[in-house]
C-alpha cells in the first residue's frame, strides 16, 4: 500500500477545517484550499480554538498545538496548494457543478494515481469519479460535525472504485482515529439516509404547532438518549445545507417520505441558517 505524507482538504468551512484538524493531529502534513483569505483564516482560528479547548482540559500541550497548526499550509491557488499531495479530501459545500469543477482542475495538475475523496453527503459517487477522470481512484470519505468529536466515517464506493482505493480510505480513516463503515453507492448513504426523514419530521412537527422547538429537542434527547436534539442538529449542520440535502434525496427517490417542510424552505429564504446566521430554530449569542 502506498505512503501517505501530505493531504489536500478543499473547503476550510464548518467540515473541512474538522478534517483539517484531525488529518494534521494524526501527523500528516495537510494543505487546505479555500477561495478567499477571510474562508482560510476563519478556518484556521475555528481550528486553533478547538484545539485550545482539549489544553483547558489537559489534553494537550501548547507545543503541542502549535506543532499540529505548523503542519496545515492555507492555499487560496488551487494549483499551488495540490504542489507534492498524496490524498485529495473534497468538503466544498453539496453542489455538484461545485464539487465536478474542482476536481476535473485537480485532474489536469495531479498525476492520475492520486485518490479523490469526496465528503459529499448526498451526491452519486459514480457521478462525481465518473467526472473526476479517474473513477478507480475516487471514493467516498463522509465524516460527521463536529469531525474532531464524530467517531465515524461513511466510506462509499463508486461502480470503478478499486480495491487499492478502498483498502487507502480505510486506512486513513483508522490513522484519523476514527471507525468506519461501508455503504454502497446511494443518496444519503447510511446514516443520513436515516437521518434526514426524522430532522424533516421535526419541522414539521414545529410546522404544525405539535410542540415548542425546545420541547421537541427536551423529548428526543431524553426520550431516545440523543446527544442534541433534532432541531439543534439542524442548526448545527445549517438549515440551507439540510435543505439541499432534502431536495436531492426528494429527487432521487421520488418518495414522499423525503418532501421537505415549508417552515424549513422559508427559514432559508429569510437567512434564519441556524448558528453560521446567529438565528435559526434557536438564537445564538
Amino acid at each position: 500500500m502506498r505512503e501517505i505524507k501530505t493531504i489536500l482538504v478543499l473547503g476550510l468551512g464548518a467540515m473541512g477545517n474538522g478534517i483539517a484538524h484531525v488529518a494534521a493531529q494524526s501527523g500528516y502534513k495537510t494543505h487546505v484550499y479555500d477561495v478567499s483569505e477571510e474562508f482560510l483564516n476563519r478556518g484556521m482560528t475555528t481550528i486553533r480554538k478547538n484545539l485550545e479547548r482539549g489544553l483547558k482540559k489537559g489534553r494537550i500541550t501548547t507545543e503541542e498545538i502549535d506543532a499540529i497548526m505548523s503542519r496545515i499550509t492555507p492555499f487560496t491557488d488551487l494549483t499551488k496548494a495540490s504542489e507534492g499531495v498524496d490524498f485529495v479530501i473534497e468538503a466544498v459545500f453539496e453542489n455538484i457543478e461545485v464539487k465536478v469543477e474542482l476536481f476535473a482542475h485537480l485532474n489536469e495538475v495531479l498525476p492520475s494515481d492520486i485518490i479523490f475523496a469526496s465528503n459529499t453527503s448526498s451526491i452519486s459517487l459514480s457521478l462525481l469519479g465518473g467526472s473526476s477522470g479517474r473513477p478507480e481512484n475516487f471514493i467516498g470519505m463522509h465524516f460527521f460535525n463536529p469531525v474532531p468529536v464524530k467517531n465515524l466515517v461513511e466510506i462509499i464506493r463508486g461502480l470503478l472504485t478499486s480495491d487499492e482505493t478502498y483498502e487507502i480510505a480505510k486506512m486513513l480513516s483508522s490513522k484519523f482515529g476514527k471507525e468506519y463503515i461501508t455503504a454502497k453507492d446511494s443518496p444519503g448513504f447510511v446514516v443520513n439516509r436515516i437521518l434526514v426523514p426524522m430532522l424533516n419530521e421535526a419541522v414539521f412537527a414545529v410546522q404544525e404547532g405539535l410542540a415548542t422547538p425546545e420541547d421537541i429537542d427536551k423529548g428526543m434527547v431524553l426520550g431516545t438518549n440523543m446527544n442534541m436534539g433534532p432541531l439543534a442538529l439542524l442548526d448545527l449542520v445549517g438549515l440551507d445545507t439540510a435543505l439541499m440535502v432534502s431536495n436531492v434525496f426528494y429527487e432521487q427517490f421520488q418518495d414522499s417520505k423525503y418532501r421537505v417542510p415549508e417552515l424549513l424552505k422559508q427559514m432559508v429564504a429569510s437567512k434564519l441558517l441556524g448558528r453560521k446566521t446567529k438565528r435559526g430554530f434557536y438564537t445564538y449569542d
